[in-house]
């Protein structure tokens, strides 16, 4: 009876060993499906939000299991709330972190917003990026000081659209944070 139930247990704990390690794995596996899921409703949220322009930029990170953060800076304070409650209703997203930063109004800001969108639509081959419905740059500018960010194409295009906004007249600091796609 002894050499029976030392046996079972021989047996269960050499089971456990191999499906421990598989069951994590497929728990590793599950999670990361439900992220790529969860991320590309979101992304398809957000970019379908009416009030978002190229002068804003919403960006989000996903931890947990369904926890959405929500980051950025945006021009209007409608866009803030609107983007945290479109996630909110997203099937998937638990719990939503908001922390977008709303941008001062300034009429200084929004004359250097238009002029770097200005002067990006003048340089050639930066056009087809701004004339899209989703422009894949977005031209943030906050007490005078120009972010750019987004993704290009070419290493070419990033360095263009740097030397464009650095052009503008009336700003204390360009910041190109453009990724070049792979």
């Amino acid at each position: 009876m002894n050499i029976r139930k030392s046996t079972i247990a021989g047996t269960i704990l050499i089971l456990s060993l191999y499906l421990i390690p598989y069951s994590a794995a497929q728990h590793k596996q599950n999670l990361e499906a439900i992220h790529a899921r969860l991320a590309k409703d979101v992304r398809h949220e957000l970019l379908m939000l009416s009030n978002y322009s190229l002068f804003d930029n919403l960006e989000f990170e996903i931890t947990g299991v369904d926890t959405v953060i929500l980051s950025g800076q945006v021009t209007r304070p409608i866009l803030k709330s609107d983007a945290e409650n479109a996630i909110r209703r997203l099937e998937g997203a638990g719990k939503v972190v908001n922390k977008i930063d709303v941008l001062p109004l300034s009429p200084q800001d929004d004359n250097i917003r238009i002029a770097v969108y200005r002067a990006l639509l003048n340089k050639p081959g930066l056009d087809r990026y701004l004339l899209r419905a989703a422009s894949p740059i977005h031209i943030i500018v906050k007490n005078g000081n120009i972010t750019l960010v987004g993704n290009v194409a070419m290493q070419a295009d990033k360095d263009l659209a740097g030397i464009a906004a650095n052009e503008v007249p009336g700003t204390f600091k360009v910041t190109n944070n453009l990724k070049v796609e792979k």
